[in-house]
């Protein structure tokens, strides 16, 4: 069974065991990567890798399978990071603020300087698309591995990149092709297309500066709060309107292209699941384009790769209907976080392919040596409480971490590892999970698998979640939009609910466990190690219930044989269970009914923090004004607030979206502890 969130009662159970032995028992990790390198070629001998975490460390391990020194750039936070022990050299370029840090040109270019590093790659976000950084590195005879700075100028710009797909005969959504003056000109221009509009912004990507207007009025509040939202990620206001396609499904394709106009489109990747526009779930094939519709896009995907000259790995996104019309989204110039499925189906090692393609080398396949091979499923494994608008980012230090590589066709892509930390100041991802198959049915039960067996400790995670979509009956036959999250769960995700013979598994299971971990501590003077193997029948209300396994009761995972079935079970004695339960004696349990329960505590007069930030400065005093009106609260006083730029996009909106109260409030509750009495405090959290 999974890790699911319940709460059992207590009911009669009894157990009767057939035979106990001990054994230990061993694993082997397996890893796989497709591409053979050749030694004779030569590209580089040293690159940076402008970047940290699990895209440092994919780009480290192609450089070492080519040969290629490496050189890390890190933070004084991240001094201990898995990126930094993996390369041959380190650099610290500032202190924990990416400001400071990874998005500080002047401490990279002096990092390239010292090192003697040939090239940078950018992996994605951080500086990945800034033509700044590129134009800097070309001045000093460094390469960028990427593509030049008229591409990353030409499709960064959502005005611009549209115009230019236009011109090469690229689908487009309907809307208005130049920039946006002001509110009013917004409602004229939403007019005109008809609703539902997407209102977005110019310079933007990932979701940040977007708001869809159904009305007049939303469209005026949508362009003011975008400009705003806009200004501040990118330092550009500017705005467009185009038409919002309902319910569609994005799907992108992944392009390879030189530097001497030959250009490849990789197949396509599903990445409808979504919440607030960041991907969670990705899938390559789809199961919903048809050959033609896949060589169109990938067709329309390369001419717009040619059109602006373009050389390196790139991604075009489309938006596609229930008709199979697609329309272009956007381009991204750098690597994709979901790349590995790509890699997967066609056994191409994209990493490998952009330092290629950045010495100079021509491409070595032809579009009829592009295969799909089986099926890939990526999940997105993060630290967030699942439970809290689809995923709030969770701290801390993880006390125990296990990924599943000992399963076959499974590839982790992590950089972290137990003891690190999960920070305030990064994206809380912890890994990205693929699996694969010959089949999708194959991949979806390998996921399953993976899931179950991947142990993380200390940090609250999206697992539960992830595991929810990947068996929920809609995404197993395909049926999927970028709406599936809200659709499904419309009041939030609240969890697994127990059918009666899944409680019935898991309260046997409990009991086994227990009576087991009773021998082992009864015997422990006869038995030298901490797995026992035992055969239990156990019966709850006339019910009969087999349960056998072996119980090494040092293990997280519990591989456990149920009427039959297996199950991968995770024992946690701490706060992160999903299911809470108790085994208690006869007496016990007869006695437990006449205890007093707990009064939960009373949080009416607080509001806590949805998500980890810091108070730098509250500008109000005793006395101030503080009214409720209409369900409201206004809070007469100006707040100034310090997130991570990591957090300031979507989960800063999800935090406003899930309380339901005015934006100077939802500013303040987001970072603060307030008391509502005559005296209002701010307490950090």
């Amino acid at each position: 069974m999974a890790a699911y969130r319940s709460a059992a009662g207590f009911q009669r159970v009894l157990l009767a065991f057939k035979h106990v032995c001990l054994k230990q028992r061993c694993g082997v990790i397996i890893c796989r990567y497709s591409t053979v390198y050749d030694p004779n070629e030569k590209t580089f001998d040293k690159i940076l890798i402008a970047n940290r975490g699990e895209i440092a460390c994919r780009v480290i391990k192609t450089c070492k399978k080519m040969g290629i020194k490496t050189v890390a750039v890190h933070s004084d936070v991240d001094s201990s990071a898995v990126h930094v022990k993996m390369a041959d050299e380190a650099v610290c370029v500032g202190p924990a603020p990416t400001s400071k840090s990874y998005l500080n040109m002047d401490a990279i270019m002096n990092a390239v300087k010292q090192t003697g590093a040939q090239a940078v790659h950018p992996g994605y976000g951080f500086l990945s698309e800034n033509k700044e950084f590129a134009k800097r590195l070309a001045a000093e005879g460094v390469t960028f591995i990427g593509p030049d700075t008229h591409a990353i100028q030409a499709m960064g710009d959502k005005i611009e990149s549209k115009l230019i797909a236009k011109a090469a005969k690229v689908n487009t959504i309907p809307g208005f092709d130049g920039v946006v003056k002001d509110a009013e000109e917004a409602v004229k221009i939403a007019g005109e297309i008809g609703y539902p509009v997407m209102i977005k912004a110019s310079a933007g990507g990932g979701g940040k500066g977007m708001r869809i207007s159904w009305n007049d009025e939303e469209t005026r509040e949508g362009f003011r709060f975008s400009s705003q939202e806009a200004a501040s990620s990118f330092g550009d206001d500017r705005l467009l309107i185009e038409k919002f396609i309902d319910n569609p499904r994005h799907i992108e394709i992944q392009v390879l292209a030189d530097k001497h106009g030959n250009a490849l489109w990789l197949n396509e990747r599903e990445c409808s699941i979504q919440r607030r526009n960041q991907k969670v779930v990705e899938e390559a094939p789809s199961t919903f384009l048809d050959p033609d519709t896949r060589r169109a896009m990938g067709e329309q995907a390369v001419s717009l790769a040619k059109a602006v000259k373009y050389s390196s790995a790139g991604t075009v996104e489309f938006l596609v209907d229930s008709q199979k019309n697609f329309y272009f989204l956007e381009m991204n110039t750098r690597l994709q976080v979901e790349h590995p499925i790509t890699e997967c189906i066609t056994g191409l090692d994209l990493v490998h392919q952009m330092i290629r393609i950045a010495k100079g080398y021509k491409l070595q396949q032809k579009q009829s040596d592009i295969p799909i091979n089986g099926w890939a499923i990526e999940s997105r494994v993060y630290a967030e409480d699942p439970y809290k608008s689809f995923g709030l980012p969770s701290i801390g230090r993880l006390s125990q971490y296990q990924e599943p590589l000992n399963l076959p066709n499974v590839r982790v892509d992590s950089g972290i590892q137990e003891g690190s930390d999960i920070s305030i100041y990064y994206d809380p991802m912890i890994s990205k999970l693929v699996t694969y198959g010959k089949t999708r049915e194959e991949a979806l039960k390998k996921m399953e698998e993976a899931l179950d067996n991947y142990v993380i400790r200390g940090v609250t995670h999206n697992i539960p979640l992830l595991r929810e979509i990947i068996v929920h009956p809609r995404f197993v036959s395909g049926d999927i939009s970028t709406k599936f999250l809200p659709e499904v769960y419309p009041d939030g995700f609240k969890g697994h609910m127990l059918t009666a013979g899944e409680r019935r598994e898991l309260l046997a299971t409990a009991a086994a466990l227990y009576v087991a971990a009773q021998l082992r501590s009864q015997n422990s003077g006869l038995f030298l190690c901490n797995s026992i193997i035992t055969d239990f029948v156990v019966e709850i209300d006339g019910e009969k219930v087999e349960v056998s396994g072996e119980w090494n009761l040092a293990s997280a995972l519990l591989p456990i044989t149920i009427n039959g079935k297996h199950r991968n079970l995770q024992v946690d004695k701490h706060k992160y269970a999903y299911f809470k339960l108790r085994v208690l004696s006869k007496l016990a349990a007869y006695l437990s009914k006449h205890m007093p329960e707990k009064i939960p505590e009373d949080t009416s007069s607080i509001l806590r923090s949805p998500m980890p930030g810091s108070v730098v400065a509250v500008s109000v005093k005793p006395g101030d004004n503080v009214s409720h009106l209409l369900e409201r609260v206004q809070i007469h006083c100006t707040i100034k607030m310090k997130m991570p730029s990591s957090f300031t996009h979507h989960y800063l909106h999800a935090a406003k979206s899930t309380c339901g109260l005015c934006i100077i409030f939802l500013v303040l509750r987001s970072i603060c502890l307030i008391k509502r009495q005559p005296d209002i405090e701010a307490v950090e959290q």
